[in-house]
């Protein structure tokens, strides 16, 4: 099969009559023919508007079909750029200024402040209008004024499909611009890791603003000529019906979301048994070891926990589909060469705690219009990613942290996840954070917030206990906080970095 560089180019393989994009509303789906074809109508439209290949088209639209759709065909136009629905008018003006967005796609009838924005600013605006009528994502673009496109006709692979910011901390965000080619290749990578085929349908509970939903879920379904299923997002108490009425074969998530549906999975075993899935998968973060196991046992299938990153087109490492998988690790290098490099960019041996660095076809080039950044991310012609990890003895890659989360307790550095695994193994925990607190003397001092099971009590001092028995001492958590719920990020990532400010801790 040809390796296709374009998004246009993946889906021609796609059987004809065959699903590529479905809805939980109950709409026919938009099979491979009507979506090429839908393709070549919204490439017409943008180019009668003026906007052509890198030209940057801000989406801001629900989740849904008519994402997916938008994605995939203004992707083979222009270049995408999605942004958080949830988004204030000033963020939306932030982003669409720093941006130069020519255009912004907002769906009919949405009172989204995003139109203020797009309207402050100039910036033309087109309405998405859905046809009902036909297949689900099927759309129509309305508005703009007519013009000329400086670069007229369907992308090319070294195109630009998509920029998105990166999630800083306080520093000003970057922009990442993701060619053709990138976004082509980790589709294909995932699609690899997961043996995906024509006959897999995966269930999209990830907000399609976020890169692991659209090359994960998204992308890499068309790419292996299957389907992608598309939820309004993430709905705990509509999930296990999603599945029965859909029978997805697969569905791809972060880690707070596993969590969450394996803390209702016990009362949906009927559902599990009769709609089962051909595996899960997870990324983004790192999933607890237990909760691996548990979700395992309780469907029955295969959890692939996969390492990704905006700035590689998602994925750089799998565990492997047919075993053995590692519980917290993340897995064998899945698409791009993985290394682990020393700070004066030697690379390091098996074994050996460094910063995990990569390179290959999914990888940017460079962040845009940053050269201070660029000069700090790349070395050697690899790209950093600040995350710190090591080899092991088969090859599979452990991470010990984010270079910028590790605690520095007075000299001795400690890994947020090697805590949270620990705490994720007592029987009375849902999740566990761990998290930095300023300390006087020390610097840092570790801290956890801890969500129970439902049903179940636990002091911090028996936390404590527990941990004391499993960790060194300086790792155990001096302050313990029972909360409901982690705060998280608008993807459902938890928020390590800033924690214990936004919760008023000190110690």
């Amino acid at each position: 099969m040809v390796a296709h560089q374009t998004i246009a180019g993946l889906l021609a393989d796609g059987a004809a009559s065959s699903p590529a994009i479905r809805a939980t509303e109950g709409r026919p789906a938009l099979t491979y023919g009507a979506l090429r074809d839908l393709v070549g109508t919204t490439v017409a439209a943008l180019n009668a508007a003026g906007i052509g290949r890198g030209d940057r088209v801000g989406i801001v639209l629900p989740n849904g079909p008519e994402m997916a759709a938008a994605f995939v065909a203004v992707a083979s136009a222009a270049t995408t750029a999605p942004l958080n629905p949830s988004y204030r008018q000033e963020e939306f003006e932030f982003y669409l200024d720093d941006l130069k967005a020519r255009a912004l796609v907002v769906l009919r009838g949405d009172e989204t402040p995003a139109r203020a924005a797009g309207m402050k600013l100039g910036v033309p605006i087109l309405e998405l209008v859905p046809d009902l009528a036909s297949g689900a994502g099927a759309f129509a673009l309305e508005g703009g004024a007519p013009g000329r496109a400086a670069r007229p006709g369907p992308a090319e692979a070294e195109d630009v499909a998509l920029v998105l910011h990166t999630s800083g901390t306080t520093a000003r965000p970057k922009i990442v611009p993701l060619t053709h080619a990138n976004v082509t290749a980790s589709a294909r990578h995932i699609g690899v890791a997961l043996a995906l085929t024509p006959a897999d349908t995966c269930l999209n509970i990830m907000p399609l603003f976020h890169i692991h939903g659209l090359i994960a879920a998204v992308l890499s379904s068309l790419a292996a000529g299957g389907a992608v299923c598309c939820t309004p997002g993430f709905d705990a108490l509509r999930f296990f019906r999603w599945i029965d009425e859909e029978r997805p074969s697969w569905y791809t998530a972060v880690p707070t979301m596993h969590q969450t549906i394996l803390a209702r999975a016990e009362r949906k075993r009927d559902i599990i048994a009769r709609a089962p899935l051909r595996l899960l998968r997870s990324s983004s973060a790192s999933l607890p070891g237990p909760v691996m196991q548990q979700l395992e046992a309780v469907f029955g299938a295969p959890l692939v926990e996969s390492y990704g990153m905006t700035e590689a087109a998602h994925q750089m490492c799998s565990n492997p589909l047919a075993g053995p998988r590692k519980p917290g690790k993340v897995g064998l290098p899945a698409g791009p060469e993985v290394a682990v490099m020393a700070d004066d960019g030697t690379i390091l041996p098996q074994g050996s705690i460094g910063e995990v660095v990569i390179r290959g076809p999914n990888v940017m080039a460079g962040y845009d219009a940053n050269p201070e950044a660029n000069a700090k991310a790349f070395l050697n012609g690899w790209f950093r990613t600040g995350d710190q990890g090591l080899f092991d003895e088969d090859g599979f890659l452990l991470l010990t942290g984010r270079l910028k989360e590790l605690i520095n307790r007075g000299g001795e550095k400690v890994s947020p996840l090697e805590v949270d695994g620990v705490l994720s193994e007592h029987p009375a925990v849902a999740q566990a954070l761990t998290f930095a607190i300023p300390h006087a003397k020390l610097g840092e001092e570790v801290g956890a917030a801890i969500v129970l099971r439902d049903g179940q009590a636990l002091t911090e001092r028996e936390l404590r206990d527990f941990a004391a028995v499993r960790l060194a001492d300086f790792k155990v958590p001096k302050k313990v906080v029972f909360l409901p719920e982690i705060p998280k990020g608008a993807t459902g990532k938890l928020m390590r970095i800033g924690l214990a400010e936004k919760l008023g801790i000190s110690l």
